[in-house]
């Protein structure tokens, strides 16, 4: 197919019949067994196994103060939330911050500030453990005084 074609066709102007060419014989239509996706298995059991072991962190980017209460919801759950505020006004990403600021007082967790919008709500029962590196300890293997 000819470019002008190509684009006449992308345009909707003139059908494109390039599809044919792909097109399986051997599918026939009648051959669903009614049943709906099936997912793989894995995914559900993993899923599951990071609920029970409480092994879960949830993402909320939120596009308006009234995206707080999925924050609220998941860190009543005992999940640690990382919001990141990027895609919002600084007039509403403030209002969450101090929805934030209220949710982990009440709730004796922490917060603390990834990056630049970006913050890490952590529940009463999660370490935050930071990756200082081993040229900085002391003891390491780095330190060849």
């Amino acid at each position: 197919m000819g470019s002008v074609r190509k684009a006449s066709a992308w345009l909707g102007l003139v059908d494109d019949n390039d599809d044919e060419r792909y097109y399986d014989d051997d599918y026939s239509e009648g051959t669903d067994s009614g049943d709906a996706w099936v997912t793989d298995p894995r995914v559900r059991v993993a899923s599951d196994t990071a609920e029970e072991k409480g092994r879960r962190i949830g993402t909320v980017t939120p596009d308006s103060f009234r995206d707080a209460r999925a924050i609220g919801e998941l860190f009543r759950e005992g999940v640690p939330v990382i919001i990141n505020l990027t895609a919002m006004d600084a007039a509403d990403a403030k209002r969450v911050v101090d929805f934030a600021a209220g949710l982990i007082f009440g709730l004796r967790g922490s917060i603390e500030r990834v990056s630049t919008r970006v913050f890490l709500l952590t529940p009463s029962n999660t370490e935050i453990v930071n990756g200082d590196p081993a040229a900085h300890r002391s003891d390491g293997f780095f330190n060849q005084s």
